[in-house]
Formats: structure tokens, sequence, C-alpha cells
């Protein structure tokens, strides 16, 4: 490891990281994250009457597909036995925002807050996808680790 850097070695050159001496824990993770529409995109996504079609399912399975692939996209994450994956959706009218969720579970040797941030992010790009024909200016925002727990660092909370 050069100067502290897990995913460099001695030399300076990048690595993936060893993780074969560690233990299997069950981890999870939860990442959160907005995206906000207009007043009339959100009715026409609750009326299912966008030319794209159904949104949420779209986005759902589209998250839960990226959270797959996460070690394809990312270049030092490991490719690890996901045993849980799922995308939720809140919709708040008063806003016109959808609240997403992607909560990833694993019991492997590394934790799985990469997997539930790309399958968040792909989500809220399907949404953005499935809605552009009617609105260009949708918003993705504040997309965060909310929850994770298990291995080493043990616990975490967010807001």
């Amino acid at each position: 490891m050069a100067d502290g850097f897990s995913h460099m070695d001695r030399d300076g050159n990048a690595r993936m990281v060893d993780v074969s001496a560690k233990n299997d824990t069950t981890r999870t993770a939860i990442v959160r994250g907005l995206v906000r529409l207009s007043s009339e995109t959100l009715r026409l996504l609750k009326a299912d009457a966008l030319p794209k079609g159904d949104v949420l399912t779209t986005a759902k399975i589209a998250g839960i597909q990226a959270a797959k692939r996460t070690s394809d996209l990312i270049p030092m994450c490991h490719p690890l036995p996901i045993s849980y994956i799922d995308v939720r959706f809140t919709v708040h009218d008063e806003d016109s925002t959808i609240e997403l969720e992607c909560e990833v579970r694993t019991a492997y040797k590394t934790g799985v807050e990469m997997e539930a941030l790309i399958g968040c992010q792909a989500a809220a790009a399907t949404i953005y996808d499935m809605c552009k024909a009617v609105q260009k200016d949708i918003v993705i925002d504040n997309c965060r680790l909310i929850f994770k727990s298990g291995g080493k660092s043990g616990t975490f909370r967010g807001e």
C-alpha cells in the first residue's frame, strides 16, 4: 500500500484490494436519492400516461440490474455474491419529487455501498430517460449513503 492508499501498490500503481484474508460478514447498504419533476410530469407519471410506459417499474428493474453490474462499471470494485436488492420509490405530490432508495445485501468480505449507489443512480437516470420526452429540466439530486452495516467499520447511519 502506497502512503495509506488502499488502491495503490508500493510503486503507485492502481490495484484492487486483496480481501481474501477477510471474513465473510452480513453487509447491508441503503442509498437514497431524489428526482425533481414538474407537477405536470408527475401527474402524467402517476396516470401511466407518459410515452415510454411504466416509469417506476422500468426504473426498479434498471436499478436492480445496475447494482448487479457495478463491478463492470467501477474499476476497483469486487464482483460480489449479492443476496438481495430492492429499489423503492416514494412519490411526494407536494413538491413533485420521487424519493428513491436502493438497498443491497450480501454475506461477503467487502461492503455493498457502491452497488447501492449505482443502483439508485441508474434508477434515477431511468426515471429521467422515461420522462425526458415531456420535460427536459428534470433534476437528480442528493444521492447519498444513509445506512451501512457489517464489516470492520460497523454501522453507519446518515440522514
